[in-house]
């Protein structure tokens, strides 16, 4: 082994022309691929920071019904099938938090409603959640910032405003929303607002209006405690308005927890729960039939959405999902497939799908980044073996009478690959190395300059606002494997058109 190296090294200095090309396209792929595992470590962690447990959860428990995994950005606008057995639900979990692989779970409502208003004709439309305002805040601590007003309180009606919300709805309708007892910010207009300040007219309240083909919806007018904005990733997070459970409840037309019913009749609950298209089995089934003297008509009291004091039984009204977050160390894959049987088995009429998939074209486009990244990578990489195998090659054809000489004088086969072998893996070492090191000081040098984008796309790129690529031990350790399979490969045919070459190759060559 000495000796082979001891030649190898002999041999890269005597043709250090081709050396140092090889050497530099080493450097340089090794850099690319420290960087590019670099800003993939440092997109999961944004994702993971910013996605999963700032906005979203690791699953998202929906309905059977609903017919696409997509529940977070669907721009057509299509509701989200509704879950009424959030109680039944909340008994499989919380066993699984307690000594399972959940760590937390919120139930929330989440739909696309119409904005309103007295002060103009063109309508807004914006996506709504509905949740525990104490709830949400211990499931994602930290996720809001307010910039104008105060937060929700616990059991408090009202809503709460995204910044990019507040500039699409003013586009739509030259409607400035403030805080309610605010007055306006200058400081916080957006370009277009300055330009137009003159005729801005401020608002603290919205009129929002439930869509929904299913439902009866209601039209409630919303007190805006305050303007918030995201963690990170706001602009794609700033479409999401977030208000009570109970006042979202009533918009959508669903089962709030201060509707007071009296018993509806098991008919009648099964005519409620069938497809409104399916005319015909209303008709053909015979136990369907319910008489005038057993139908009581729902009466329904409602607050106004201004009022306080939201019951303690929220839990008993609708929601349109459920968001986990699983335990660290917890594969994200198994978590799901258990997470399925177990409601499965209990019979609830839900599912469980990973965030990406529930995330939609969020979760598609960070999937498809993450994909480039690793194409790019897998194009370096095969392109630096293409160019060093070509390299090399030529250098063993050269070298034609030397190594007919090595052949001739007792060099076996094997001493002769491991030669070239030798050569490939000092060069590798050496310059190999030297683009990881660098790579690495890159890479720690990059969230010093504070490179921050508001571009959606850009901020998949970088997993937030700002771009922090990170490296950690398994990153660099990638990276080695990566370079050791580079040089492996590389030397593959160079070692093997060096081992065929034989004395009479040499003499016919001379």
């Amino acid at each position: 082994m000495k000796l082979i190296l001891k030649i190898a090294w002999r041999n890269i200095v005597r043709h250090k022309g081709k050396s140092i090309v090889i050497g530099v396209i080493l450097f340089i792929g090794s850099l690319l691929m420290t960087i590019d595992n670099g800003v993939i470590a440092g997109m999961n962690r944004g994702i993971e920071r910013n996605i999963v447990n700032a906005f979203l959860g690791d699953i998202v428990i929906i309905s059977d019904k609903q017919r696409s995994d997509n529940v977070l950005l669907e721009f057509m606008g299509t509701p989200i099938e509704p879950v009424n057995n959030y109680p039944a639900i909340k008994k499989v979990l919380v066993p699984l938090a307690q000594q399972g692989y959940v760590e937390k779970f919120l139930p929330i409502g989440k739909n696309m409603v119409m904005a309103l208003s007295e002060l103009s004709e063109n309508p807004g439309f914006i996506y709504l959640i509905g949740t525990d305002i104490e709830a949400y805040q211990k499931m994602f601590p930290g996720s809001l910032t307010v910039v104008e007003g105060r937060m929700l309180q616990p059991k408090e009606r009202g809503l709460i405003v995204p910044e990019w919300a507040r500039s699409e709805y003013f586009l739509a309708s030259n409607i400035w929303f403030i805080s309610e007892g605010g007055t306006l910010v200058k400081e916080n207009l957006t370009k277009e607002a300055k330009e137009d300040i003159a005729s801005i007219r401020l608002s603290s309240s919205a009129v929002l209006l439930g869509m929904s083909d299913k439902n009866s919806t209601t039209d409630i007018r919303f007190m805006i405690k305050g303007i918030v904005k995201y963690r990170s990733l706001n602009t794609i997070f700033g479409h999401f308005t977030i208000a009570d459970i109970e006042s979202y409840r009533e918009c959508l037309g669903y089962i709030s927890a201060t509707d007071k019913a009296v018993e509806i009749p098991q008919e009648e609950k099964k005519l409620l729960d069938m497809e409104s298209n399916d005319l015909d089995s209303m008709f053909t089934d015979t136990s369907l039939i319910v008489s005038n003297e057993r139908s009581v008509p729902r009466v329904v009291e409602k607050k106004p959405a201004g009022a306080v004091n939201v019951p303690q039984d929220v839990e008993n009204g609708t929601y349109n999902m459920v968001l986990v977050k699983v335990k660290d160390g917890v594969s994200r894959t198994k978590a799901v497939k258990d997470l399925n049987v177990t409601l499965s088995n209990a019979n609830l009429g839900v599912r469980a799908v990973p965030w990406h998939k529930a995330a939609g074209p969020i979760g598609s486009m960070t999937l498809i980044i993450k994909g480039a990244l690793f194409v790019f990578v897998t194009i370096l990489f095969f392109v630096a073996i293409i160019i060093i195998v070509n390299t090399l090659t030529m250098a063993a054809l050269e070298r034609t009478p030397e190594l007919g000489m090595m052949r001739a004088i007792g060099a076996k086969k094997g001493f002769v690959g491991g030669m070239f072998l030798g050569e490939t893996a000092v060069l590798s070492g050496v310059f190999g190395i030297a683009g990881i090191l660098v790579g690495i000081i890159v890479i720690n040098v990059i969230p010093l300059l504070h490179i921050t984008t508001k571009n959606d796309m850009l901020q998949l790129v970088y997993g937030g606002d700002a771009f922090h690529p990170i490296l950690q031990a398994p990153d660099i350790l990638l990276t080695l494997v990566q370079l050791f399979f580079v040089t492996v490969l590389a030397a593959l045919y160079p070692m093997h058109v060096a081992k065929n070459i034989t004395p009479l190759d040499a003499i016919a060559k001379d």
